[in-house]
């Protein structure tokens, strides 16, 4: 496979106007003319080997900057939505995606939402929703969807929330002690919710239920809420939400966010996880965290100063339904339907309490290292059902040699690496066993008196 031309002109006019340089004083540090700074500025070159060399050796800038973030989000995310049938036919190329999402970005959302409008008209049709006759007929994306979009294109990183949670972190206050010095009184109850606040009587009930990871979470979350309001309305400001619905939804977001960025300060936390090679148990024990926590926290460490390793995350039902997702990686996961069944996040649920770990393949070439875990939350009663889900955590195969669980795996041997891709609906795979539905980007071709893995043949 031939080398992916690199589009950067968006990062490079950052670069620059942050160190406050001219274009003639940049592109003399870069060792470049001053004509083809501004062709790559503009998008009309890819970003060459020397360019990056230059970048890292003058600026000491962390290249993989480059090759991640939003623009790489909206590829993903235009591709899938390109795959559609009702514009599958005229789908312009990778290289036109990669120059509309790094050229104009407001342009490729605008073309989001409307594809996402479309799509919530066609599902409401298809079910004999009588739309048009309705008064919440508006062509708006559903409050959830909003807010899941808000985060995935902030890369999962609130720079202000995360260091005001470190701030309050290096009081070393517990949680207790600081909702006492609230006014808040803390107790514990065997029935009801997970938390309940009364702002009446000031009082914090959290589930006796619940893990101590988990109430210690809850309190915090609570504390962000009591402490933090106007730091989170002014993000939420920013934001614009179309409803207040969103606006509500992602304020218990922003709330969560302050809480794990609190029970996993963001320096110590980094520093933790490259001593402990990014061990999920270790680093739980350590902070008192889940492991879900942990897998979560570490996929948000994009602080620009202090990057961690580019993880993404993702959490799955037994079902193969993503109810988290987020990718500081080049891989992304569909907006719509669920993962690919090849990946070993669904076969965590058959080894409970297992580690699973997998060197994966995306059609692009891309090698990654992939950890699953089944994840079980007990209700906490004979009556009340336990919830299943799956967490799958993963890098580049590059980073491999930090992270604990890439011992003892051939991260050189070709052969070692499973395929796998986005969804079934956009892999270019032509004969994958597990393969669902057709990929609608390819043309198929039916032979009557042939049948091989598929009833199809999938044409190049």
């Amino acid at each position: 496979m031939p080398p992916q031309k690199l589009y950067a002109g968006v990062k490079l006019r950052e670069i620059r106007q942050r160190a406050g340089l001219t274009q003639k004083l940049f592109a003399e540090r870069l060792g470049v003319s001053l004509p083809y700074l501004n062709q790559m500025e503009n998008n009309h070159r890819p970003v060459s080997t020397q360019v990056v060399l230059s970048l890292a050796r003058e600026f000491d800038f962390d290249v993989t900057e480059l090759g991640t973030g939003e623009a790489e989000r909206l590829v993903s995310d235009m591709r899938e939505a390109l795959a559609d049938p009702v514009l599958a036919a005229e789908a312009p190329t990778l290289a036109d995606l990669r120059l509309a999402a790094s050229n104009a970005p407001a342009l490729a959302r605008a073309f989001l939402n409307l594809h996402r409008a479309y799509r919530q008209t066609h599902e409401r049709l298809a079910s004999l929703d009588e739309a048009l006759d309705r008064d919440d007929a508006r062509l708006e994306p559903s409050p959830w969807e909003e807010v899941r979009d808000f985060f995935h294109y902030c890369d999962n990183y609130i720079d202000s929330v995360d260091r005001a949670a470190e701030r309050m972190a290096r009081t070393g206050q517990a949680p207790e002690a600081a909702l006492e010095a609230h006014g808040v009184a803390l107790r514990l109850a065997e029935d009801g919710p997970l938390r309940h606040y009364d702002p009446a009587s000031r009082t914090l009930t959290l589930s006796a239920q619940a893990t101590p990871a988990t109430r210690r979470f809850q309190a915090l979350l609570q504390l962000a809420l009591l402490t933090q309001a106007d730091l989170i309305g002014a993000t939420l400001d920013l934001a614009r939400f179309h409803t207040e619905a969103a606006r509500d939804i992602a304020e218990i977001g922003l709330a969560n966010y302050f809480a794990g960025a609190a029970l996993l300060p963001y320096g110590p936390f980094a520093q933790a996880a490259r001593e402990l090679r990014h061990d999920l148990e270790r680093l739980a024990d350590r902070f008192g965290a889940s492991i879900e926590q942990v897998a979560h926290r570490l996929s948000t460490l994009q602080r620009p100063d202090a990057r961690g390793i580019p993880f993404f995350f993702v959490r799955v039902d037994q079902a193969g339904t993503i109810t988290k997702r987020h990718s500081a990686t080049r891989l992304q996961f569909a907006r719509f339907g669920g993962a690919c069944p090849l990946w070993n996040v669904h076969r965590a649920f058959e080894t409970p309490g297992r580690f699973l770990r997998q060197l994966a393949e995306t059609p692009d070439g891309v090698r990654y290292l992939c950890l699953a875990r089944d994840v079980s939350k007990p209700g906490g009663g004979w009556d009340r059902p336990t919830r299943r889900y799956a967490i799958g955590l993963g890098c580049e195969v590059r980073h491999a040699a930090a992270v604990v669980y890439g011992d003892g795996l051939r991260p050189d041997d070709a052969g070692a690496y499973e395929p796998i891709g986005i969804s079934c609906r956009l892999c270019e795979r032509r004969n994958c066993h597990q393969r669902s539905v057709p990929p609608l980007e390819r043309q198929l071709a039916v032979d009557p008196n042939r049948r091989g893995l598929l009833p199809y043949e999938i044409a190049d």
